[in-house]
């Protein structure tokens, strides 16, 4: 007899321990079947792991599927309270609407997630639908000051004290305790990390400041200055014990060679050739990182490593740094607002001082990482 309700069978091959099922001891039904539609973008859908646990925990015989893009695949590929990890496509709204969930907790403002939702079959459905005039709607009351901040300039730049994870704890309905996020790294990206750490010139013992100028492709203007980090790194050349290191993708490669070019103290440079999983690797083994509001910056805090954040166009009061590090904010009245493209010479991110950023950095390293 088989057991399709069991986490470990799948029907098309034998299961991880190569038993059938009649009398197998490994049984392990699902039980309540939740499914996350969280597709974009990667910072958000780390931050989105801090629901993970605390679903776990009230709902402990519950199986966990999640769908993401695959541009995000690998950064819960390891995660130990994802039961089932899809990657999105056109043709999986025929998988999905076959099978049956108990809760879809659909987490993305974005018409293909949303309209995936109103597809599943499941019991109970919150966060965020599509509806038949194709726009965003709220599929239950608590996610509806999730969905204000989305049409209400005012609520999101000005009033909103709450931080991304309580807002979507809210919008769940789970009780939220500054649940952290959760982010492994396996053992192959960590031997990477380590080699290419090394091939860097990074030494034994010494405390790594990883520099990140980049913003990616969406959000160029959250990039801080090419002369403000080379600054930073001329200033930290003179912390004894301290060196600082270059991060970013194929898209940094231009930025960071001219930084680099411009610091007058040494800075060494991890290269950017990366996968996902190995450039978070490499920011584990970061004592601070330096950054904007970018993909880095949560990886950073998914380590629970220090960071300095520097703000403009978006709003820091969604982030939690949970109590390790500092966000710098502009202080440019038009500040934040969300704007991919700014035709202000003096922008927002060119207002930050580099002596405020040079000061900050120096005092987390002295009082926070140097501390006995």
């Amino acid at each position: 007899m088989i057991k399709p309700d069991c986490r470990y069978f799948n029907g098309e091959k034998p299961c991880k321990f190569k038993r059938l099922c009649e009398g197998c001891d490994q049984y392990s039904p699902m039980g309540f079947r939740i499914l996350i539609l969280k597709l974009a973008a990667m910072g958000d859908v780390l931050r989105t792991t801090a629901i993970l646990e605390p679903l776990k925990k009230q709902y402990p015989a519950s199986h966990i599927t999640w769908v993401v893009d695959a541009a995000s695949y690998d950064l819960l590929k390891k995660n130990k309270y994802i039961d089932r990890l899809l990657t999105f496509h056109s043709d999986l709204r025929l998988q999905l609407e076959v099978e049956a969930f108990d809760l879809a907790l659909s987490l993305d403002k974005d018409p293909r997630s949303a309209a995936l939702a109103m597809r599943v079959n499941a019991r109970e459905k919150k966060g965020f639908g599509l509806s038949s005039y194709g726009n965003i709607f709220p599929l239950n009351p608590e996610s509806q000051y999730a969905f204000d901040l989305g049409i209400d300039d005012d609520l999101k730049f000005k009033r909103n004290r709450k931080s991304y994870q309580e807002i979507i704890f809210e919008a769940i309905g789970l009780p939220y305790n500054r649940e952290p996020y959760v982010l492994e790294v396996d053992a192959e990206s960590a031997e990477y990390a380590s080699e290419t750490l090394k091939r860097s010139g990074v030494h034994d013992g010494s405390l790594l400041v990883g520099i990140c100028p980049g913003a990616g492709p969406l959000f160029a203007n959250k990039s801080w200055t090419i002369e403000g980090y080379a600054a930073l790194i001329d200033s930290l050349g003179s912390l004894d014990g301290v060196q600082t290191i270059l991060l970013g993708g194929t898209a940094e490669t231009e930025r960071n060679a001219r930084i680099k070019s411009l610091a007058r103290a040494p800075v060494l440079d991890a290269g950017n050739h990366h996968s996902i999983a190995q450039f978070s690797a490499i920011v584990q083994r970061c004592g601070l990182i330096v950054c904007g509001d970018t993909l880095p910056m949560h990886l950073a805090i998914g380590h629970g490593r220090h960071v300095l954040a520097i703000f403009g166009p978006t709003c820091p009061q969604e982030i939690d740094l949970y109590g390790r590090g500092e966000i710098i904010m502009s202080t440019i009245e038009c500040a934040p607002c969300y704007k991919r493209t700014c035709d202000i010479i003096e922008h927002c991110m060119v207002q930050v001082p580099a002596g405020l950023v040079c000061e900050k950095a120096r005092n987390i390293i002295e009082t926070r990482l140097r501390r006995p």
